[in-house]
């Protein structure tokens, strides 16, 4: 039986109950994981519908590169399984749990999906969607329907895996997700540039992302207080290559620099994939999506509307921003914020999102990036056929969708 808890929160058990809970209702639903990122996104009114029971791997496949596993699994005991296979989820996904106040490791695999996340190795793997084979859900009617399969090439007719990753529970409750593996790499060394600013960054970055040194990752920290500026370039592959590999990139950038042995440049790495050196800024935190060579020209185009407001840091070779700025909870002020990112991007081309800001500001800005028309009854089109009757994480994504 479905399983209804005193603060009248839903926990179906199964896809069945999962469908009946959904046919059943009237009135809106907010479907969540293990809730660890609740503030991501619009805010919902709506009875909260836990897929947390609906956990565990139920397929494994380690010589198929594929797993199977339901919605509500912890990505954190999915990460410690392939680990013990030589594995790895590719696209390397971000713990934001911290970034909302909770505990790290709450993260579901469905709530992974549903958000399209991706870490520092986006760069050069892909996101999320690159590797979500197949699903078992429920759309807004109560029906339950499964898409994709377990390889890539397993896709006739419309391909709804990649219409379901980054949704934001819009349109269907993912009960059970198959996705796609990559071997562990042996080692991992990282290379750290010391002093340089934005510019000289980015370029440094693009650079590296472009040699043959198969660089998997690009990031720059500015210089915060008494810290220096760091660039870290990240090398992956046999062990037996990465002193070889960490000179030839300095010889090719022309720059001095130095190695982090293995556990620093994981410990780097993770830090720089969960947005940690801005997790404690009482702020509002943006991420800007941006060519990786002009990133250093939006922050620079920002700077006098931010008025020394902003801390920021880049991924992604300079294509990915991390931005926060202080003194950011009235409306009002995050409003003309908001502006100004949107502004300083669209010459370039790209997209702000609102990470992480107050109910009320999220509820007055927008929090992804604004459509055109088209777009726009394009994306009401979708929705309305899979849930006609706006049962689903109403308004998550958009005002009145």
């Amino acid at each position: 039986m479905t399983e209804v808890v005193a603060s009248d929160r839903l926990r179906p058990g199964s896809i069945e109950e999962l469908a009946a809970l959904i046919a059943g209702r009237n009135t809106p639903v907010e479907l969540l994981g293990h809730g660890s990122k609740l503030g991501f996104g619009r805010p919902v009114e709506g009875t909260p519908l836990d897929l947390s029971r609906l956990s565990g791997i139920t397929l494994y496949e380690p010589a198929e590169l594929v797993l199977s596993a339901g919605a509500g699994t912890p990505v954190a005991d999915i990460e410690v399984a392939l680990a013990e296979a030589g594995q790895m989820l590719a696209f390397e996904p971000p713990d934001l749990s911290t970034l909302y106040g909770g505990p790290p490791g709450r993260g579901s695999l469905g709530g992974l999906i549903a958000c399209n996340l991706a870490g520092p190795r986006r760069v050069k793997a892909g996101a999320a969607r690159d590797y979500f084979l197949g699903a078992a859900a429920v759309n807004g009617s109560g029906e339950i329907f499964k898409t994709g399969g377990r390889v890539v090439k397993n896709v006739t007719g419309y391909d709804l895996c990649k219409l379901l990753a980054g949704s934001f529970g819009t349109l269907a409750a993912i009960a059970e997700v198959t996705i796609k593996l990559q071997p562990r790499p042996e080692a991992s060394r990282t290379l750290l540039l010391r002093g340089l600013d934005d510019a000289s960054a980015v370029v440094a970055m693009s650079k590296a992302l472009g040699s043959a040194q198969e660089v998997t990752a690009a990031a720059h920290l500015p210089a915060a207080g008494a810290e220096g500026a760091l660039t870290a370039l990240r090398l992956e592959g046999l062990a037996s290559t990465m002193i070889h590999r960490g000179h030839a990139l300095l010889s090719e950038l022309d720059r001095p620099g130095e190695i982090l042995e293995q556990a620093e440049s994981e410990a780097l790495w993770r830090a720089i994939r969960d947005a940690r050196p801005l997790a404690d800024a009482a702020a509002a935190l943006w991420r800007l999506s941006v060519p990786p060579t002009s990133g250093a020209a939006v922050t620079s185009a920002l700077a006098p509307a931010l008025d020394g407001r902003g801390r920021h840091f880049y991924d992604w070779g300079g294509g990915l921003i991390w931005l926060a700025i202080t003194d950011a909870d009235e409306a009002e002020q995050a409003g003309r914020d908001a502006a100004a990112l949107r502004a300083a991007i669209t010459a370039v081309g790209g997209h702000a999102t609102l990470i992480r800001a107050p109910a009320a500001i999220r509820t007055a800005v927008d929090v992804f990036q604004p459509r055109d028309a088209p777009l726009a009854a394009l994306t009401e089109r979708v929705k309305r056929s899979f849930d006609p009757l706006g049962r689903l994480n109403p308004g998550r994504m958009y005002r009145g969708v």
